[in-house]
């Protein structure tokens, strides 16, 4: 006989089956539990897996996780920040405030990192000394002549780095190869078959004769040394002097020889005349010369 319902009608085993909740399984249970429970362990998830302690051969840097919110260029770059944060005016800077915020900086790198600390402790020490400077009272005679303000060196740098500053971002907002465009390039597929040009026959005569012009330019010519003798030319002076006694200036040369040949045969001459040998006379100024051997006694 069939279950009845509270209305009093049959059930089906079947249904009756798919309607009832399944009683959960123990040992899914514990396979979730344990899940749970080494996902809370675990350092991280390797594929899927949880990854319950560290390999040996890795090493994690105990700075390899730290963040800076605000990186700095130095020590002026930091303090023209909290001056430009706080809309101080940088001719009449507070000392006071700049340079208590300053020191809390300085003192959380310090803490991370004493090498980059350092250059900021010498302007934290440059700060200190200003506003001590600033605190203490004036004597009369620094009333009388008016002193300068100890921030004044202080600010000529501040206004100095700032310029710098925004002429570097200017540079840098400019147009770079590869950051903001690139190069275009195009390839040009060139023929496999060469075309060459006609050439006609007034182009050879063109360059016949720039060959020819060419080869009348570089004509090259060769000089020799010639050989000649004083003493050779004294010997043909005295021959020609013992057969005539008065021989003019002129009739010694020999003009077709060239002037070589002069200038040798004048030296021979001179050296006759030094060692009074021939004689050289004028009957007047203005008159022919005339060339004779000297006179000999006998």
């Amino acid at each position: 006989m069939l279950p009845q319902d509270v209305a009093g009608e049959a059930i089906d085993p079947a249904s009756a089956a798919t309607q009832m909740p399944e009683a959960p399984d123990p040992a899914q249970q514990d396979a979730t539990s344990a899940e749970a429970a080494a996902d809370g362990a675990a350092f991280a998830r390797l594929y899927g897996e949880p990854l319950l302690k560290l390999p040996n051969d890795l090493y994690i840097p105990p700075d390899a996780l730290e963040i800076f919110l605000d990186a700095f260029e130095g020590p002026l770059d930091l303090l023209l920040y909290l001056i430009r944060k706080q809309n101080f005016n940088i001719l009449d800077i507070p000392m006071a405030q700049v340079t208590l915020q300053y020191l809390k900086y300085v003192e959380q790198i310090r803490l991370s990192n004493l090498e980059l600390a350092a250059e900021y402790l010498l302007m934290a020490a440059m700060l200190i000394e200003i506003k001590s400077r600033m605190l203490l009272p004036q004597r009369h005679h620094d009333i009388e002549i008016e002193a300068e303000d100890p921030r004044a060196e202080l600010v000529r740098r501040l206004l100095e780095y700032e310029q710098i500053k925004l002429a570097a971002y200017d540079l840098n907002a400019l147009p770079q190869v590869d950051r903001d465009f690139v190069r275009t390039q195009i390839f040009i597929e060139q023929s496999l078959v060469p075309v060459w040009p006609d050439v006609s026959p007034t182009d050879l005569q063109d360059a016949w004769r720039g060959l020819l012009k060419r080869a009348t330019l570089k004509q090259h010519h060769k000089i020799t040394r010639e050989e000649l003798s004083v003493r050779e030319h004294m010997t043909i002076i005295l021959r020609r002097l013992q057969s005539q006694r008065f021989v003019e200036f002129a009739d010694l040369f020999d003009t077709e020889g060239g002037v070589p040949v002069l200038v040798v045969n004048f030296v021979a001459m001179l050296e006759l005349a030094k060692e009074t040998l021939i004689e050289i006379t004028q009957a007047e100024p203005f008159a022919p010369i005339y060339v004779r051997l000297a006179y000999s006694p006998a």
